[in-house]
């Protein structure tokens, strides 16, 4: 009966369990996945407690020398201020999720009119002239990243690498305010090429507006240029010394064809990383350049927000920050995941 019965044995059940289980990509994919709503549900609690730490008052500001514990607490009651913290928070989050990021306290003054506007109009489209300049930013430094990058390990340790680096160090050094004065100086004052103020409106056409944010992308490019520029030579001279690598230049492959056939393909996991953070820090961290060139972003929305105590769209800004290098550097996960061959071709 065990020889000729129809009893499933142990390698069947295994042949079952294989055939529907996860393939490692997927299964790994899907768990970024989680680990970056939980992060963003973890960043979102620091967000709202960062905010409810900040010194000063809305309610008094706006009242000003009328402002009586009384009038402050009628005041702070129509804003809906008055409700407790954890209250506040849950209906914020539940709001965001449904894609309302509440009204903005600008628009409310002491004497009861209210003409306060949605987050979400306030935002996007400042949100919208940050992501052109990060995009104008990406499409310049890229390419000029990965091509520095390969070239200078292709030819390692030449003048060409040393001067490269040399440059490449020196705007690392530097902050960006700095860079951006410079370039105010030299590209605006002394040989006026370029305006020093970027500012743009919904009206602006594609043309004129690139020729204004112009200096604001020339800054960003040599912010992140170095840093993409040194990793990606790093990720590729590390992969050189590998034994594949030797065998392909036994096999008579030339040093070019050795970089961009064997070396480049597998270097892609630490290079997606880095352009990925770089690109995050393109939205997130354009907040200096934006107030130094006077560009309507995102950023410069969020430093006249905190100025004027506006606590809706404080949140929603340092919410969207969150968002958007949240799913970046999950892309750079994904990137990274994908182009493993031990993930691609299990055993």
């Amino acid at each position: 009966m065990g020889r000729f019965g129809t009893c499933p044995n142990k390698n069947s059940f295994l042949a079952i369990k294989v055939e529907f289980s996860l393939h490692p990509v997927t299964k790994t994919v899907v768990e970024r996945l989680g680990l970056g709503l939980a992060t963003l549900f973890f960043v979102s609690i620091i967000i709202f407690l960062a905010i409810e730490m900040l010194p000063g008052d809305f309610g008094q500001a706006v009242l000003g020398q009328s402002a009586t514990p009384e009038t402050v607490a009628a005041f702070r009651r129509q804003l809906g201020l008055d409700e407790p913290s954890h209250i506040r928070y849950l209906q914020w989050v539940f709001g965001a999720i449904q894609g309302d990021l509440g009204t903005s306290f600008s628009g409310r003054n002491a004497s009861g009119a209210d003409r306060a506007r949605e987050v979400i109009d306030l935002i996007a489209p400042r949100l919208w002239n940050t992501l052109f300049l990060a995009s104008m930013t990406a499409l310049i430094a890229v390419p000029i990243s990965l091509a520095l990058g390969i070239t200078t390990a292709l030819f390692r340790n030449s003048f060409f690498d040393r001067s490269v680096n040399t440059a490449t160090l020196t705007t690392i050094s530097f902050p960006e305010f700095f860079v951006a004065y410079i370039l105010i100086l030299l590209m605006a004052s002394l040989y006026p090429v370029f305006p020093s103020l970027a500012n743009v409106d919904a009206d602006t056409y594609l043309g004129e507006r690139i020729y204004r944010t112009a200096l604001p992308a020339f800054t960003l490019t040599l912010v992140i240029v170095a840093h993409m520029m040194r990793m990606t030579r790093a990720a590729i001279i590390n992969l050189l010394a590998s034994p594949y690598i030797q065998m392909a230049r036994l096999s008579g492959a030339s040093q070019m064809e050795v970089i961009l056939k064997h070396a480049l393909p597998n270097a892609w996991a630490p290079i997606a990383t880095v352009i990925a953070f770089n690109l995050a820090y393109l939205v997130v961290g354009v907040v200096v350049v934006e107030v130094v060139f006077v560009y309507p972003g995102i950023g410069q929305l969020m430093v006249d927000s905190v100025r004027a105590r506006d606590i809706p769209v404080v949140q929603g800004c340092a919410l969207i920050f969150a968002v958007t290098y949240i799913l970046l550097n999950l892309c750079a996960d994904i990137i990274g995941i994908v182009t493993n061959p031990r993930l691609l071709h299990p055993k």
